[in-house]
């Protein structure tokens, strides 16, 4: 093998010794370890998410291992043992202090795979992901090393079943009865929320990711929806897995020849049709960043056409969990996501001729597959839609002047008649003492309030946790009281809220960004006719400078960090604190804060323009 990336082991025998016993322990033939390498890797963690990786990993595993030898039709290759990566948990951490690993979990499993697929050198390359933060660093890391990889979802978990009510369940009925005072219901829930073992099942932040990655072609399409503990996972895939990468690795076709410009145009259409997380606009320029692309908003798709697509272009396709009634378990049982994907592209809103790991365009992989058509109750066609918008929309305005703040339209309940919500602003330093108000004092949140949680971004977290706890908790008072509040933070958000939460305001309080300037009472604005948010105090010049100027001062004379920053009492965080990069870059470690961005490539407009036929 002549590619840089790819190891190869050599007749020294201090190497060869250890490379022998690896091959006798594994049972594979001793004179394919000078070949190049080809292994399985996983995503484990302390959670239902990751129970059924092991599984699958290992079936995978074995099944490679009978078919690497030397015979006609073998995979002659070096079998290496299977790797996995950590994580923490986010549905069992969220609201507590510890969610601040969340995100960083992300650069964590980039980091672990890093180190296994160089040092190792592999050519090819199988990952079993579980939960939403370790598939996205699991993809990069993927890019980043640029051979032969193919992806499979380990599946989500199926629903619940309330033994009271027989109604489906899920971790975020969990969520939003918190703040209840009916103890019995509280356990009740809690125990059958989440019976057997996979990733949340909802269209949250995991279905959209996998979504995301299978229509960018780096997984194949009808490996997305079943559920964790579907027998297709450990007695179908695995083969057809092992298939697709071993002619990957004959064709030499490399992640970076999948991952495109115009597939990561395709998955970001195909989530604003699913209403999806909020967090895939963190990830997206992630993934994109890993595949060599240095400006997302350049380089990818700019705020105001991503503004256009969703208000003008793209619906809403499935009536799904957090803002709708069904899991991804249904629409697997409809006929997966292939099922709308094929819509959108005979809608005219995808490129078809982006390339996937099977080999096939992205439209001859559908036509394969030759789904059903949409059933009208679970998934909509673009024809007639579940909802007529997107369901996400970037903002800016005074507040947001990157560009950076995300709010998940297709869940706002309330509050944004004529396209505008005026407010008054509720300001927390931090997550935890709105918590505590919640709980403790909930009446004190008014009807009209726009809550401000600062202090959360990537620096200041640091490690830009999630609120699902906040959130759940805002929705279950809004609908009890009958009144409308919003939620805008430098935070993030689980995909499984809904309301009218704002993330992602930057840049972000810890760095002097327009949000840590806000005060009590404050005229807070969102303003979807414009896609802005703004705070009307701060649009006078001489308040923006005094205010601007007592910040600066508060944090000198703190050392340089502001007070209400959040804890950073562990290498990790600190690492996390001193090279986070802006929401807009993806939020993730970077030396000195300046995007790093491996290989750059060019950039190659194909002219496609997503176009909805059925729209004048």
């Amino acid at each position: 093998m002549k590619n840089s990336k790819t190891v190869l082991i050599d007749k020294n025998p201090g190497r060869n010794s250890q490379t022998f016993g690896i091959a006798r322990v594994l049972n594979t033939d001793l004179d394919l370890i000078h070949e190049p390498s080809i292994g399985v890797v996983g995503n484990k963690g302390d959670s239902q998410c990751y129970l059924g990786v092991e599984e699958k990993v290992k079936t995978i595993h074995e099944k490679l291992r009978l078919r690497i030898g030397q015979n006609p039709g073998d995979i002659r290759m070096r079998l290496v043992q299977p790797e996995y990566t950590v994580a923490t948990s986010d549905g069992i951490r969220n609201g507590t202090k510890e969610m601040r690993y969340s995100l960083i979990g992300r650069e964590v499993t980039n980091d672990t795979l890093c180190e296994h697929l160089s040092a190792s050198g592999l050519e090819g390359t199988i990952a079993v992901v579980a939960c939403d933060k370790p598939p996205v660093g699991t993809l990069s890391a993927i890019l980043e090393h640029n051979r032969p990889a193919i992806i499979m979802s380990d599946g989500p978990i199926r629903p619940g079943i309330d033994s009271v009510t027989n109604e489906p369940i899920d971790i975020i009925s969990s969520y939003q009865i918190a703040g209840s005072d009916d103890e019995v219901l509280k356990k009740r829930i809690a125990c059958e929320a989440c019976p057997g073992f996979g990733s949340c099942g909802g269209m949250f932040t995991y279905n959209t990711m996998q979504t995301f990655i299978g229509v960018v072609g780096m997984q194949p399409l009808h490996m997305v929806s079943p559920p964790s503990d579907d027998k297709r996972r450990t007695e179908v895939f695995p083969d057809e897995l092992i298939s697709y990468l071993d002619q990957m690795v004959k064709n030499d076709v490399k992640p970076r020849d999948i991952v495109t410009r115009d597939s990561i145009r395709n998955a970001l259409i195909v989530a604003m049709s699913i209403g999806g997380s909020t967090n895939v606009m963190l990830h997206a320029p992630e993934l994109a960043r890993a595949a060599g692309y240095k400006n997302f908003n350049e380089d990818i798709m700019s705020a105001d056409e991503f503004n256009h697509l969703s208000k003008n272009v793209v619906p809403v396709l499935v009536d799904a969990r957090p803002f709708g009634r069904y899991s991804m378990v249904d629409i697997d049982k409809e006929g997966g996501i292939q099922v709308f994907i094929r819509d959108l592209l005979d809608s005219g809103l995808l490129n078809g001729d982006t390339l996937t790991c099977t080999g096939e365009t992205l439209e001859d992989q559908i036509r394969r597959l030759s789904p059903n058509n949409p059933d009208g109750k679970v998934i909509y066609s673009v024809k007639s839609p579940y909802k007529d918008t997107g369901g996400l929309r970037l903002l800016g305005g005074n507040l947001s002047p990157e560009y950076s703040s995300i709010l998940k339209l297709a869940g706002v309940e309330g509050g944004l008649e004529n396209n505008i919500f005026k407010g008054n602003a509720r300001v927390f330093d931090g997550e935890q003492s709105l918590l505590y108000t919640l709980e403790n004092e909930p009446d004190k949140i008014l009807n009209n309030d726009m809550i401000v949680v600062r202090y959360e971004g990537p620096v200041g977290g640091p490690g830009m946790p999630e609120m699902l706890d906040s959130t759940s908790r805002i929705t279950t008072l809004c609908r009890e009281k009958n009144i409308i509040v919003g939620l805008m933070t430098d935070g993030r958000f689980s995909g499984g809220s809904v309301g009218l939460v704002i993330g992602h305001v930057g840049p972000e309080a810890a760095i002097g960004g327009p949000i840590a300037l806000i005060e009590n009472g404050d005229e807070i604005i969102v303003d979807l006719n414009k896609n802005e948010i703004n705070c009307t105090q701060l649009t006078d010049t001489q308040t923006f400078k005094d205010r601007k100027e007592a910040w600066e001062q508060v944090t000198k004379d703190n050392g340089g960090n502001h007070p209400f920053i959040g804890d950073a009492d562990t290498r990790l965080l600190n690492r996390m604190r001193s090279s986070a990069v802006s929401a807009i870059y993806g939020a993730g470690m970077h030396p000195n804060r300046n995007l790093w961005v491996p290989n750059p490539r060019e950039i190659i407009n194909s002219g496609f323009v997503p176009k909805n036929i059925h729209r004048s």
